[in-house]
């Protein structure tokens, strides 16, 4: 049956494979560690991952407003300028057209048309 030096040796047996298993997990990693090591990697990595999009998009935001309000007053400003253009046009346009009416304007008097009908 079994002896003493059986339980012994089976002892001894069981502590190895004890001491084998510890050694491989020692130098390859616990694999329940790495699992849990990896599904809390995975959650924070989606965590920041969520965040850094969230943050990107939130700039992106800005920068397009910020650039609709920049082109809203460039806007504004050209169209500022364009009705002065216009305005000082039509002022000029006025201006040239009373030159010409006072240059194309006959000051001849009665003493003039009875010259010209003599001579």
């Amino acid at each position: 049956m079994f002896s003493i030096l059986d339980a012994f040796k089976m002892g001894a047996g069981i502590t190895a494979g004890l001491m084998l298993y510890h050694l491989y997990a020692v130098a390859i990693g616990y694999p329940s560690a790495v699992r849990e090591a990896r599904a809390g990697y995975v959650i924070l990595a989606e965590r920041t991952s969520a965040a850094a999009k969230a943050a990107e998009m939130e700039r992106q935001r800005n920068a397009a407003s910020q650039a609709t309000e920049e082109h809203r007053k460039r806007l504004a400003a050209t169209e500022r300028a364009e009705q002065s253009a216009r305005d000082t046009l039509e002022t000029e346009i006025q201006s040239y057209e009373l030159q010409r009416e006072k240059n194309h304007a006959c000051a001849v008097t009665a003493a003039d048309r009875q010259w010209l009908l003599h001579h």
